[in-house]
């Protein structure tokens, strides 16, 4: 069962880098650093999006529309929070204490 909590943590784990890297990439697009008519760019981008948008929808569709700030990154992060917490408060579930 140890097994099963280290994978839970891990895929938390990712999913955080994914989303701070999503959102770093986006920053950096939208002040014209990076170019999205840029192949590799584009690809990252386009994989990015496809990953998260799933996790995102879903909340998005729950709050409020605020324009151009989206706040469903953040919504998620404090998810993620929540989560890792929880599992690591209830770690001794897992490894049988």
């Amino acid at each position: 069962m140890g097994t099963l909590y280290e994978a839970l943590q891990l895929i938390l784990q990712v999913v955080w880098f994914v989303m701070i890297v999503h959102i770093i990439m986006s920053w950096l697009i939208n002040f014209q650093v990076l170019n999205l008519r840029q192949p590799l760019v584009a690809q990252i981008w386009d994989g990015l999006t496809r990953l998260l948008e799933p996790i995102y929808r879903p909340i998005r569709n729950v709050l409020p529309n605020t324009g151009g700030l989206d706040l469903a990154p953040l919504v998620v992060f404090l998810i993620i929070i929540i989560l890792q917490r929880a599992l690591a408060n209830n770690a001794g579930f897992f490894y049988g204490f």
